[in-house]
């Protein structure tokens, strides 16, 4: 490594530092001997990196004292938070080739349906019925709380899951991340601690460190999260917040036991922990699972939602379930940053596409149909190797483990060159203990998918005995 090689790592350590706001204007830096300690390079190379950055405005030195953070507006680069991790581990990495990838490459590690399972033609329909209607909705703003017709909706959806709330107790999103994002800013402060299950869906890490929140995680089991494990986390860390899924787990599939609810609920009750229960899967449950805030009443829980996985991914909006006053400060919250609630003519399709009485046969089909290829890509991944950690009771996902622990980003970067997006297990792992896992959507995984994956395993099963 050159000389200007280290000095150049020395100036990248500081300014991902002051990115991410771990160091905040006026902040000492470390000293030079310290840093140099910690990043193994020479006292000077230090002094050289200060010295750059001095000229560029970027920190200030004062004579005897040290060098400090300058006190001007930085850039957030919400990247540049937490590890530094492989770009095929690195969440916003894997999100954004999912999303951003040309439709000539196949997306197996994606997390939705292919747009010919959706109610394509309901949707139009919908959409010429509101484009009919008032003019309202096609140029006004929402409202603050979101649709009424279509909160009454869920609402009538939510008692079929047995969790009791009106319409007053739900607050219509721009989608569900949207939803998460208003929790953050009405529960949380830069600092706090968050836990949230390993393996889980990993934009809830993004998410999370662009707030600039603590991540702890909790082993997760078949069953739920490791109860011993959340019992020492919860006297340790003291989390102000706790982050999962109790239908369909992403990326397991797995579900939640009545046991591990009800001890869920009581550790929780016991340490102030709030929970944020992300249900965006439950309505791909053949039959209705324990779900926290139905069994609490929504009185420390809070529940989201979206039809995104359902519907369309492309008619953004989510719903938030809590209790009456939590509600009210997020949606004040909602206006500060939204203007109002989500698009009139969203709202306005989504609520016909849900009542307009195919949308019940939609799900049965779905659900069906998702049955039949989860078993058969159960086994025609068995028959590579690739054993699934749980038999899931529905959804599109399959947590897997390669045979003989190989690499699933090493997997996932090749098969990126021959045109195929997958999803590691690390992306999901806020410990990097994921490395041989990879999830599986079986609605966009298809033959060529397999053979790529079969090449790649013959590989590394080679390389392992070279």
């Amino acid at each position: 490594m050159t000389e200007a090689t280290r000095r150049n790592l020395v100036v990248e350590h500081i300014n991902r530092g002051i990115q991410s706001r771990t160091l905040g204007p006026g902040d000492k830096l470390p000293s030079v001997r310290g840093l140099a300690a910690t990043l193994q390079v020479s006292a000077s190379t230090v002094v050289e990196a200060y010295d750059v950055l001095v000229a560029e405005g970027i920190i200030w030195a004062r004579r005897g004292s040290g060098f400090f953070v300058a006190d001007r507006a930085q850039p957030f680069a919400v990247s540049q938070t937490g590890p530094q991790l492989e770009r095929e581990v690195d969440s916003l990495w894997v999100a954004r080739q999912s999303i951003d990838a040309e439709n000539d490459v196949t997306k197996p590690g994606c997390g939705w349906l292919p747009s010919d399972w959706m109610p394509v033609d309901a949707l139009r329909r919908a959409m010429r019925q509101v484009a009919r209607a008032s003019s309202a909705a096609l140029t006004d703003y929402g409202n603050a709380q979101g649709h009424l017709e279509l909160r009454h909706l869920i609402a009538r959806k939510l008692h079929d899951q047995a969790i009791e709330a009106g319409p007053d107790c739900i607050l219509l999103t721009n989608s569900g991340s949207q939803a998460l994002d208003l929790v953050c800013r009405l529960l949380l402060s830069p600092g706090d601690t968050v836990l949230v299950d390993d393996p889980c869906y990993f934009n809830f890490h993004a998410l999370l460190r662009a707030h600039q929140i603590k991540i702890v995680s909790v082993p997760f089991t078949p069953k739920g999260p490791n109860l011993a494990a959340l019992e020492d986390i919860l006297k340790d860390q003291r989390p102000r917040l706790y982050l999962t899924n109790s239908a369909l787990h992403n990326p397991t599939g797995a579900t939640l036991s009545a046991a591990t609810a009800h001890r869920v609920l009581s550790l929780a009750e016991t340490h102030d922990l709030i929970i944020v229960e992300d249900a965006i899967f439950a309505e791909f449950e053949p039959t209705l699972s324990p779900r926290l805030a139905a069994l609490d009443g929504h009185n420390r829980v809070l529940t989201i939602g979206s039809y995104s996985k359902t519907l369309s991914a492309s008619l953004r909006c989510g719903h938030i379930v809590a209790r009456r006053d939590w509600i009210e400060a997020l949606t004040d919250l909602q206006v500060a940053t939204n203007f109002g609630g989500p698009s009139p003519m969203v709202s306005e399709v989504l609520h016909t596409a849900l009542t307009d009485g195919g949308y019940r046969k939609h799900m049965e089909a779905l659900i069906s149909r998702l049955d039949r290829r989860r078993s058969q890509m159960t086994r025609e991944l068995g028959a590579l190797g690739l054993k699934p950690w749980v038999k899931p009771r529905g959804g599109f996902y399959l947590w897997c483990e390669f045979p003989n622990q190989i690499d699933a980003a090493s997997v996932a970067r090749r098969s990126l060159t021959r045109g195929a997006v997958f999803a590691p297990g690390n992306v999901f792992s806020a410990s990097q203990s994921m490395s041989s896992f990879m999830r599986f959507n079986v609605s966009q995984l298809e033959s060529g998918h397999l053979k790529l994956l079969g090449e790649l395993i013959k590989a590394g099963d080679t390389a392992d005995r070279t």
